[in-house]
């Protein structure tokens, strides 16, 4: 038992270190297509957004529907606090993570005695009623409908980044997505992370092996929230706008089928399905009228045939390979 669990936690490791090895190396190749690295950004945006929902719903079973939420509030709290205060955005960028956080822990409290389709409802209705508070928030500095414009870019020294060279975004982008990949994978096999299956599994048999709901609950609401937020702050400074549009539901399923793809509680495979379904997105773009249709297509064939995601494919592909040498060599 504890072999398979090690192989199962070296197997994450070197999925994890072998795409990362992979999307550290393309700026060689894409570094002088703009449109190309900017997609690229998104992938790992999208994917370091898409592990933190997925540990709270892949793991911790909560359908939990406000982690776009959560985003959106790190992303406008980063851009409010360096535009009107002329902060560092760095500081913005933490900054954004303890807001996003502590909203999640405060959304996180009526969740405890809620289960199942009713925390569903209470973090989507959380997600529905955001774009209202913002767009009449012109007095807390959300500028309303219009948005917040010109924020400024991350700067390291004498050097400030800009749109025009995308290759140092891709490459601070890629580091705030190993970190957060590496605190959700310290997590997931983590003390917490057992408390967090148990409790998907069966609220009642956690309570019998001393697991406390209430305090793993919040810290998954509170550590996801301050990621999301995080993500959302670093969105904000390479974009330079932030508008309450990022609510709207093509986002919010853009990123499930992100996870979809990727394969629900399958850690790391949120990474791999953000860079399919972003570029492939993008591809389709021809084809606006159906682009959702396809996707949706694309996430039916994979429950179908692929039903654990792109990574449950590959170990399942993986374990079948050892098997076949396994009694290859034994003959």
């Amino acid at each position: 038992m504890k072999k398979s669990i090690l192989k199962k936690l070296n197997r994450q490791l070197y999925i994890l270190v072998i795409i990362f090895c992979i999307a550290a190396i393309l700026p060689i190749f894409f570094g002088n297509a703009p449109y190309m690295m900017h997609l690229l950004i998104f992938s790992l945006l999208w994917a370091s957004l898409g592990t933190t929902w997925d540990l709270v719903f892949g793991y911790a079973g909560i359908l939990s529907l406000g982690h776009l939420g959560f985003f959106t509030i790190g992303a406008y709290a980063s851009a409010m606090l360096t535009v009107s205060l002329e902060v560092s955005p760095w500081l913005g960028i933490i900054f954004s993570g303890i807001v996003a956080g502590i909203v999640g822990l405060l959304l996180g409290i009526p969740c405890l005695r809620l289960k199942g389709a009713y925390i569903a409802l209470l973090t989507f209705a959380f997600h529905l009623v955001l774009p209202t508070l913002i767009n009449r928030g012109e007095a807390i500095g959300t500028r309303g409908t219009k948005g917040i414009f010109e924020i400024p870019s991350l700067q390291i020294g004498n050097y400030t980044f800009n749109q025009l060279d995308k290759v140092p975004w891709f490459y601070v982008i890629l580091i705030m997505t190993i970190l957060i990949f590496f605190i959700v994978y310290k997590v997931i096999n983590s003390s917490f992370g057992a408390a967090f299956v148990a409790i998907r599994d069966s609220e009642d048999f956690a309570k019998t092996l001393g697991i406390n709901i209430y305090k793993t609950k919040l810290f998954i609401f509170g550590i996801t929230a301050a990621l999301a937020g995080i993500v959302g702050g670093i969105y904000a400074h390479y974009i330079g706008y932030i508008g309450s549009k990022i609510l709207n539901f093509d986002t919010f399923l853009f990123i499930w089928v992100i996870m979809a793809i990727g394969g629900v509680g399958r850690f790391p495979g949120v990474l791999a399905g953000a860079f399919i379904i972003t570029i492939t997105n993008e591809l389709l773009r021809g084809f606006e009228s159906y682009r959702l249709l396809i996707l949706g297509a694309l996430v039916i064939l994979s429950i179908l045939f692929v039903p654990n995601g792109v990574i449950g494919g590959i170990n399942s592909a993986i374990d079948k390979i050892v098997f076949k040498l396994k009694n290859n060599n034994a003959s």
